[in-house]
């Protein structure tokens, strides 16, 4: 979270008021439009992150419980010829 001067949040509040916006678009508007003057790119948004819900979570599980195991008395024979 980033946090504003009082100053800072009270010119947000009223350009936001004054243009029938939300504090947030009014601030990310003026974002967009400071980077497009001055040529930055702004690449491709990210999507947005979500929490795994507990079925994506157990459908991992499940697939991991598949998976070969990893064969340890091979290492050890790889370990004793080095």
């Amino acid at each position: 979270m980033i946090r504003l001067s009082d100053e800072t949040e009270t010119l947000a509040k009223r350009i936001a008021g004054a243009q029938r916006v939300s504090v947030d678009t009014a601030v990310r508007d003026a974002l967009e439009q400071l980077a497009k003057s001055r040529h930055i790119d702004m690449g491709a948004t990210q999507p947005e992150r979500r929490r795994m819900s507990i079925e994506e979570m157990l459908a991992v599980g499940d697939e991991i419980a598949v998976m070969p195991l990893l064969d340890l008395h091979r290492l050890h024979r790889i370990d004793a010829l080095l």
